[in-house]
């Protein structure tokens, strides 16, 4: 293991450019063989109900062709031990634990929103039931956790999965809590408050993607800090470019309805941001959120003019500042450095 202190190898050839689509698909190749190695440990059953969650089967077991997401957290989890010279192996090994208890949080996170669908398919619990959701979501999650501790240094990965899965379900806590809160008054929510839920639900699975292989293999602790901070502020800036997607989003590419957030009432960062300014915009957008029957087209026609969709993107801009800030103290090795650095960009560029 080269420690992140050590200095950094030759840079990339001048001029050399990464596309991060490839650097993902490149990635998700890479894990996939462990990813399916691992998931065919599980009950037969409970094992189709994963396999369909990935992507790879429809109910039944029929073999499928499907959207497997974009694997950003496979990619982070990879590249970021990498970037810290940790053996190919825990990084594999990171991004197979991480991509499975990011699916359990799906499972049940779709669950307690009753979304109906993800990636154009019926959700998990709509295609098998409420149930065997819950219990393949649990499944996902045992299996991550037998996953680092059989791993090197699974004792420490372990430590900083069990970090992270506090911090995601403190976020998701305060994310349900959200929505009983009024849209005004002194109890409504405010942006920096959104941005702690954000860090907590996104951000602390985010970050330990990246600091999960370092920490596997053998990193300072320093520097596995550096890389988990830097990708708590990555996970805020993701949520952000969601909600906006989530509100301006094309249904064809994002898979999602068009306006479903505001259909649903979803507290998200543009909303409250435009909530936040003096324009008049946000008192009538504050008082037809209110009303039992609000208009979707007509609020995000308010959110923008009063600023909701500009503010957004800046924090999501802040945030990848503040994330590139973080590796910027580290002595990465080039050619992974770079390729993290592209998937930065490339999260508060997707499909807006």
């Amino acid at each position: 293991m080269t420690a992140l202190s050590t200095p950094p190898a030759a840079a990339p050839a001048a001029g050399a450019t990464v596309s991060a689509p490839q650097v993902l698909e490149r990635c998700r190749a890479l894990v996939r063989p462990a990813l399916a190695e691992a998931v065919g440990r599980l009950h037969p059953w409970v094992g189709e109900m994963a396999a369909y969650s990935f992507g790879w089967c429809e109910v039944g077991g029929a073999p499928v062709v499907a959207s497997e997401g974009k694997g950003l957290r496979q990619a982070l989890a990879v590249l970021g031990a990498r970037a810290a010279g940790a053996p190919a192996r825990a990084g594999v090994a990171a991004a197979v634990a991480v991509e499975l208890v990011h699916t359990f949080s799906l499972l049940h996170d779709d669950i307690m929103d009753g979304d109906p669908t993800r990636r154009r398919r019926p959700t998990v619990w709509k295609a098998y039931g409420t149930g065997p959701a819950v219990l393949a979501g649990d499944a996902l999650f045992a299996l991550a956790v037998e996953t680092l501790a059989a791993s090197p240094g699974g004792a420490a990965g372990v430590r900083l999965l069990s970090a992270a899965l506090a911090d995601l379900v403190h976020g998701q806590a305060d994310d349900l809590l959200f929505a009983t809160r009024p849209w005004s008054g002194p109890r409504r929510v405010r942006p920096d408050a959104y941005r702690a839920m954000a860090e907590g639900k996104t951000g602390a699975l985010l970050g330990c993607a990246v600091a999960l292989g370092a920490a596997l293999g053998g990193a300072p602790e320093p520097d596995v800090a550096a890389l988990d901070r830097a990708g708590r502020h990555l996970g805020v800036a993701f949520q952000v470019v969601d909600d906006v997607l989530g509100v301006w989003g094309d249904p064809a590419v994002t898979g999602k309805p068009v306006h479903g957030d505001l259909r649903t009432r979803k507290k998200t960062y543009p909303v409250l941001a435009a909530l936040e300014s003096p324009a008049p915009e946000a008192r009538r957008l504050a008082a037809l959120l209110e009303s039992p029957e609000s208009d979707p087209a007509e609020a995000a026609t308010l959110i923008e003019r009063a600023g909701g969709r500009t503010a957004a993107l800046a924090e999501a801009g802040r945030q990848v500042t503040a994330a590139e800030s973080a590796l910027a103290g580290l002595a990465l090795r080039p050619g992974p450095a770079e390729e993290l650095r592209a998937l930065l960009d490339f999260l508060v560029r997707r499909d807006l």
